[in-house]
This record gives C-alpha cells, structure tokens and sequence, in this order.
C-alpha cells in the first residue's frame, strides 16, 4: 500500500498525513512552534522515520501522533490515517476539545457576535447601564 521509505523530511509527511493542505502551510506551523518530535522544537529538514512521536498543536487541538508509515505522495484520508496512531488520551482529549467548541460556536450562534439588539434588548441594555 505505502511505498517502504527509510526516512522523509517532517514537512513532506505532514503533508502526505494530511495534517496541512500544503507543504509550505507544514514548513510553517514548524518553524512557528506548532510540531514537537519527542518534546522538542525541530526543522522543517528534519528527516523522519517510523516510530518517531510527534506533538502536532493546529487550530487550537492536539495531536500526539507515533508515527507507523512514511509515503512518498498524498493519497486519500483513509490510507493518509495508517500513516500514525493517535494515542487515546490525545483522541480523548481532542474529542473533548471539539466538543466544546461546537458548543461554544452554538452559543455564539444564538447570541451572534454580529447581532444587533433588538428594541426589547436595547431597553434592558439602557437600564442595566443607568442602574
């Protein structure tokens, strides 16, 4: 399925895992801080082989990924996920994360951000300010 590949460049798997759309928005988040092997900053270069642990922080969730299987090119997202196994504290925590921002954007919905007040609303906004 996977072509054997002994090593590749950080930046090319993130974007082969599917973790990033382009290798430059990968080269980015790495050079930003975003992606931690085994705990410490790196470069996008950094050669990278199976077995390898990874800290992938993007868009506000975690991952932290063991990486099983280097490929050579993109493919779908179902064979992109063979590549790593998530552990099942970062999956948890994750899905709890997701979770709670869909929540929040729900909320935010309700209220809306770009809401205008009402008549009704701009009479309790009025009182609760003279009080």
């Amino acid at each position: 399925m996977h072509t054997e590949l002994e090593n590749l460049r950080l930046d090319k798997w993130l974007w082969t895992a599917r973790f990033f759309k382009t290798r430059k928005l990968a080269s980015e988040a790495i050079a930003g801080g975003k992606i931690h092997i085994n705990k410490q900053r790196t470069k996008p270069g950094k050669e990278i082989k199976p077995g390898v642990a990874l800290t992938i922080n993007k868009e506000g969730l975690t991952w932290d990924i063991v990486i099983t299987a280097l490929a050579k090119q993109r493919k779908s997202a179902q064979e992109a996920a063979l590549l790593y196994e998530e552990t099942p504290e970062s999956l948890e925590k994750r899905q709890k994360k997701m979770l709670e921002l869909r929540e929040h954007r729900e909320l935010l919905s309700i209220n809306g951000l770009d809401h205008k007040p009402n008549k009704k609303e701009r009479r309790l906004i009025h009182r609760f300010k003279q009080v």
